[in-house]
């Protein structure tokens, strides 16, 4: 990194001088940039509403991003957003202060999601769903108000493979969240540019940033959810097999549809090897080649007439 023009943002303030510190800042950007050049995220030019949550994914987000900028490498307009929902406790005060000292151009918008979830989910329900789809509808009016292209969320490695799971276990299809979408009416895409980051990381970044972390269970908890039970799982695998996360991601990379069994995806019905010639059969009595099979065998377990005499030459 060229040190020698200063701290590259003030996002960066007091960042630590620690080499640990340095690798992993060097890999988060290195990461980062790897997404958004595989996917083909950037168009000069565009607006990027960057969603921010103030939970340490996003806080990373938005630091990487604004470093790539500054590195003339992001040539996009970065505009920070946070939807404050309403949640009981949810502090208000946070993100404007922190944003404002920090120089980040941002918008924070109020809309009260959470009295219509809880109207609407019967108590001890699950109310990420609904939450996620009310947040995401008034992440968009925002986007399109404000004149930007992109909707940036900070989903990393392990909730795309969380959802993986998720889709793979409850909802019998293989998808996962994918680091670019284009929206129904087709007009914003989503991306998700810490795709290839780990939530290990985000957290060792966020944390030594000292960045004022919001929790995100202010709804409540959330121990029963089956996104909390996946991701006990991945954890268990993890602790017995370092790495395996990224192995199990590569693998989102590394699709065979014709390894798979989905008909839409893959023409087997067009799949055939060649012919190969076969020796001269007996002509049966209408002139066609006929084959000496065996007696078939009745499912209900009675036996065909040829069976029959069978037993009783036998």
């Amino acid at each position: 990194m060229d040190e020698g023009r200063g701290e590259i943002h003030p996002l960066f303030r007091g960042a630590p001088t620690s080499t640990e510190y340095r690798k992993l800042r060097k890999r988060l950007v290195r990461e980062v940039r790897s997404a958004i050049d595989t996917y083909g995220m950037v168009r000069p030019g565009d607006r990027w509403l960057v969603c921010l949550s103030g939970g340490k994914d996003s806080y990373t987000l938005l630091a990487i991003l604004h470093e790539l900028q500054w590195r003339g490498v992001l040539p996009v307009d970065l505009l920070a957003c946070n939807l404050d929902q309403g949640q009981p406790g949810f502090p208000a005060t946070v993100l404007p202060a922190f944003l404002t000292d920090r120089g980040v151009a941002h918008r924070i918008e109020y809309q009260d999601t959470y009295s219509i979830v809880m109207d609407k989910i019967a108590p001890g329900g699950t109310m990420c769903s609904l939450c996620s789809r009310l947040r995401r509808g008034n992440l968009y009016r925002i986007a399109r108000e404000e004149g930007c292209a992109a909707v940036v969320l900070g989903h990393h490695r392990d909730d795309i493979l969380e959802t993986f799971f998720m889709n793979l276990f409850h909802g019998g299809r293989l998808a996962a969240m994918p680091p670019k979408l284009l929206n129904e009416e087709g007009d914003l895409t989503v991306l998700r540019p810490l795709a290839f980051v780990s939530e290990a990381d985000c957290e060792h970044f966020a944390r030594a940033m000292g960045y004022p972390i919001i929790p995100c269970d202010l709804c409540g908890s959330q121990e029963g959810l089956q996104r909390v039970q996946v991701k006990r799982l991945l954890d268990e695998w993890e602790a017995r097999t370092p790495g395996r996360r990224q192995v199990m991601f590569r693998a989102l990379m590394n699709v065979r549809p014709s390894h798979l069994a989905d008909p839409c995806l893959f023409d087997f019905a067009a799949l055939m090897g060649a012919a190969q010639p076969t020796a001269a059969m007996p002509a049966g009595s209408d002139g066609q080649t006929s084959l000496d099979l065996p007696p078939p065998l009745l499912l209900n377990g009675a036996d065909s007439p040829d069976m029959k005499a069978v037993r009783q030459d036998g």
